[in-house]
């Protein structure tokens, strides 16, 4: 039958904030599946950073990067530093959204993080390839999967579900050094070398091998 349509337009219902007292100035950063990281992590840290790292690594973008994220922080670059940031994203983007911040907390130590998990609704409408068949149009309602981060200077509430206190990172690359420099993801024994030419065991046996086989065929030519 959804072959006799053709989808005219989508629009998605606002959502509302899960996260109450909030300051009002706190910023906050939808991301879509289209969005660049680049660009979101350069406004963000625009708004949480005094030197923002993403923008003096990276430069002035250029025009055809566009973005919301870059046209705001060209259009009020002295503005006051944040506190708090929101990630929000549905569908596809909530995985973009999670990197996002993550990267952030990686640059930025001690943030408190507090997550929400909902949904959000997208409306379809669907229009008739031909309208002349009798055929009316269709309006599909869907839930969407949708995350919001809150990533916060100041302590949050510890009680609250979703909570995720500051974290260190240094034990943890640290570990992961340990275990490349000791040849856990090799397989081989720290200050193992392999020999080149194919030698060890292996190499002598063939080698014995084929002077006992010259040997029997000296003896039958005799």
């Amino acid at each position: 039958m959804m072959e006799n349509y053709r989808k005219a337009r989508t629009v998605e219902q606002p959502s509302v904030c899960p996260f109450t007292s909030l300051p009002p100035d706190t910023p906050e950063v939808r991301v879509k599946d289209g969005s660049k990281i680049r660009n979101l992590l350069r406004y963000a840290l625009s708004r949480m950073e005094a030197k923002p790292r993403a923008a003096e690594e990276e430069g002035r973008p250029t025009p055809e990067e566009g973005g919301m994220a870059v046209e705001e922080q060209q259009e009020a670059p002295g503005r006051p530093l944040c506190k708090q940031i929101i990630f929000t994203a549905s569908g596809k983007g909530v995985s973009k959204a999670i990197t996002c911040a993550e990267i952030v907390k990686r640059r930025m130590k001690g943030l408190h993080q507090l997550t929400r998990l909902l949904y959000s609704t997208v409306v379809e409408v669907w229009e008739p390839l031909e309208p002349a068949a009798g055929l009316d149009s269709l309006t599909v309602s869907r839930n969407l999967p949708a995350i919001w981060i809150l990533l916060s200077r100041e302590p949050l509430d510890s009680n609250q579900p979703g909570y995720q206190a500051p974290g260190r990172y240094d034990a943890l690359w640290a570990q992961s050094t340990n275990r490349e420099e000791g040849g856990g993801f090799t397989g081989q024994r720290p200050g193992h070398r392999r020999k080149r030419g194919g030698g060890g065991v292996g190499g002598g046996a063939r080698g014995k091998g084929s002077s006992r086989q010259t040997g029997r065929s000296r003896e039958a030519a005799k």
